[in-house]
């Protein structure tokens, strides 16, 4: 059996990777020239289950307005005529309810959790190192952010997950190269939680995965999927036909127009993240671990001798461009806590679209369409769910029952 992956991304490695292991014969079609090219080059390396939540929570809609005419602001909202982005956001602020966010929040860690498991038998069998280091700490800067965590750090207890509430002191002793001139109230220590270089994991199993016989074109732009006596037969590139048995669509945001010919129409937006790296000092102390500042909703991580500060989202805006704005952002958070690690000048710039559905969760599994399947929306935690995902695909195009349970994961959910 032949199955066709679209995208080449951290999803569509790993589940390529996975496929390959069930036996399928397996080609890989992407766009770019190599694999972790767009949403995965980027993002924060951030693989924190304990954390992954929905971006529709109650109080969100308040705090988005809160921000537009902040010049510091974590989150923009830049209004257009453009119909998707409105029927996405009546969507999103639907799901903002309290007992939605729970419902959703659940699903995620569903996913996130298997896939962190996942991602450790890798790392064990394939002996693939990706500059990960194990932890994560959410700085708290006031008082008020400390109450505002009250609500997740409940969920952390409701989900028995290891944590624990840190003083100001404990978290420095924690973090040494913090500095000592920013106000600091507390943090909140996961230490079971982790980051890692994606686009560097992603290239070691593309390897593997070749050795073993899968297949990666690049520079192939899917035209569309073929579908002849009512089920998958294939897809159209520019200058071919390729068969195949079935396909899996993990194109992120790419997807949506492969999908729309088919009569599957998906609400998920492309949200605007970008990030900053940049090379330590020799004798600066960087972050030991993952770290996130509550206020500003941004990350930063520690990559051997580099740090990479993430975060920022904008609706709204499709353009691919950088906005000194968000950029201003990202290296004040940097230059707060750490302000003489690295010469913030030389900093190298990113910026990318996330796979945003309203609600949160990926959609995995089967589609109306026989032999033709999904494993897209997962939004800015593509990274901490990608292992998971990717055995739940191979678990189902293989015809066996999922690792884990698909309630609320799959297209069932917007029918």
């Amino acid at each position: 059996m032949h199955v066709i992956v679209v995208g080449a991304g951290i999803v569509g490695v790993c589940s390529a990777y996975y496929l390959r292991q069930r036996g399928f014969e397996v080609t890989v079609l992407e766009r770019r020239a190599g694999v972790a090219q767009e949403a995965s080059f980027g993002n924060a390396g951030v693989i924190a289950p304990g954390y992954v939540t929905p971006w529709a929570a109650p109080g969100m809609p308040r705090k988005v307005l809160s921000y537009l005419f902040s010049a510091e602001a974590p989150v923009r909202f830049r209004p257009t005529t453009d119909p998707a982005m409105w029927r996405w956001l009546a969507r999103w602020l639907g799901e903002c309810r309290l007992q939605r966010y729970r419902v959703n929040k659940e699903r995620m860690q569903r996913v996130a959790f298997f896939s962190r498991g996942e991602l450790h038998v890798l790392r064990e069998r394939l002996g693939i190192q990706y500059e990960q280091a194990q932890g994560y700490l959410q700085l708290l800067r006031t008082e008020r952010d400390v109450a505002m965590s009250a609500p997740a750090r409940a969920l952390l207890d409701a989900s028995d997950v290891p944590y624990r509430m840190l003083g100001a002191r404990e978290c420095r002793e924690l973090e040494p190269g913090l500095s000592p001139d920013t106000a600091l109230a507390g943090g909140v220590h996961l230490p079971e939680d982790e980051s890692g270089n994606c686009p560097m994991f992603a290239q070691a199993l593309r390897r593997i995965a070749e050795d073993d016989g899968v297949r990666f074109r690049f520079s192939q732009q899917v035209e569309r999927i073929l579908v002849d006596g009512g089920r998958v037969r294939g897809v159209q590139v520019a200058d071919a036909a390729i068969d195949g048995d079935a396909v899996l669509i993990a194109a992120a945001t790419g997807s949506l127009p492969l999908l729309a010919r088919c009569g599957i129409r998906i609400p998920m937006y492309p949200i605007k993240g970008y990030s900053a790296t940049v090379t330590l000092d020799a004798s600066a102390i960087g972050p030991r671990r993952a770290l996130m500042d509550e206020a500003y909703k941004t990350a930063i991580t520690p990559f051997a001798n580099r740090m990479r500060i993430a975060g920022t989202a904008e609706i709204g805006d499709r353009e691919l461009t950088l906005r000194e704005s968000a950029l201003g952002t990202l290296l004040k958070v940097a230059r707060d806590w750490f302000p003489g690690a690295a010469r913030y000048s030389d900093a190298q710039f990113w910026v990318g679209a996330r796979p945003m559905l309203p609600d949160g969760p990926p959609l995995l599994g089967a589609t109306p369409v026989p032999g033709l399947y999904l494993n897209l929306g997962h939004g800015s935690t593509g990274w901490a769910m990608a292992c998971g995902s990717a055995r739940v695909l191979s678990d189902v195009i293989a015809g066996d029952p999922p690792a884990i349970d698909l309630e609320g994961l799959t297209l069932e959910r917007y029918r």
